[in-house]
């Protein structure tokens, strides 16, 4: 079960069905699901309406409905702001934007095959093909990434088509792959074991001292965690060789990390 606005909701069966999977929903279960639901859910009056068969109850009224690791007055400030934006219309998406995107995106990684194909592979042509691409590359994911938010177009089936056409297409990655990983990063961010862009390679990658000496222990099976210093330091050292200190991670090994990910 989770709480969606104070009501109670039996998601046991239908979370198999869910189409945004059923991790994302088990990361929230027997908390309240409130703000990730109004995040992920634009039409939010037809969601509702599968909703009223999974309603098994409501919240006492002294129970409060918002998660436990939270601040009620700092997650108020964030509700009132969200419905300022909207009211606003920052949300809007601007076609002509995208459509511009779109087409340098294509523009770019056209022109990378053209240069090497039309002055040949000498190294002058091959450097700048290679940075055509690069580039096209990078853009691409950020492009896919807006689809895939459903952030392009009013209609979810635009934004997966175009995404498909993007990201499994021209970048030779699975659309479904990567909704899943980052819908479960916008459930749960920042959460260890629950976001997976913390969960970058166990054998290349851990996130600062603390996740380190997390990482390596949980590597060791469920080994204790040895108290002295020396033996903190000695886990730091092995298992953090490209550690990210307080949990800031560099583009680069998260480009890697990622493209190990989608290969394992």
């Amino acid at each position: 079960w989770l709480v969606i606005d104070r009501k109670v909701y039996d998601v046991s069966e239908f979370s198999k069905r869910h189409p945004g999977g059923s991790r994302v929903i088990s990361h929230y279960a027997g908390q309240d699901a409130t703000d990730a639901f109004v995040a992920f859910h634009n039409d939010k009056s037809l969601v509702k309406k599968y909703l009223k068969s999974l309603l098994i109850g409501e919240l006492a009224p002294d129970q409060p409905s918002f998660e436990s690791n939270k601040k009620k007055s700092l997650l108020e400030d964030f509700r009132e702001l969200r419905c300022t934006i909207e009211k606003m219309g920052l949300l809007r998406p601007n076609y002509t934007f995208f459509f511009l995107i779109f087409l340098h995106l294509l523009v770019l990684d056209a022109a990378s095959w053209l240069v090497v194909w039309y002055f040949g592979i000498s190294l002058a042509p091959f450097l700048v093909g290679i940075a055509f691409f690069t580039i096209a590359q990078i853009q691409m994911g950020w492009f896919q990434h807006d689809l895939g938010h459903c952030s392009v177009f009013r209609k979810p089936k635009w934004n997966r088509l175009l995404q498909i056409i993007v990201i499994n297409v021209l970048k030779g990655l699975p659309a479904s792959w990567w909704n899943h990983l980052h819908n479960q990063h916008h459930a749960k961010p920042n959460c260890f074991r629950k976001d997976p862009d913390l969960n970058m390679h166990p054998l290349l990658f851990s996130l600062g001292k603390t996740l380190s000496v997390e990482v390596s222990t949980g590597m060791a099976g469920k080994a204790k965690m040895a108290k002295t210093a020396s033996c903190r330091v000695a886990h730091y050292n092995v298992f953090s060789f490209f550690s990210l200190e307080r949990r800031r991670r560099s583009s680069c090994l998260t480009i890697i990390s990622t493209s190990i990910s989608s290969v394992s």
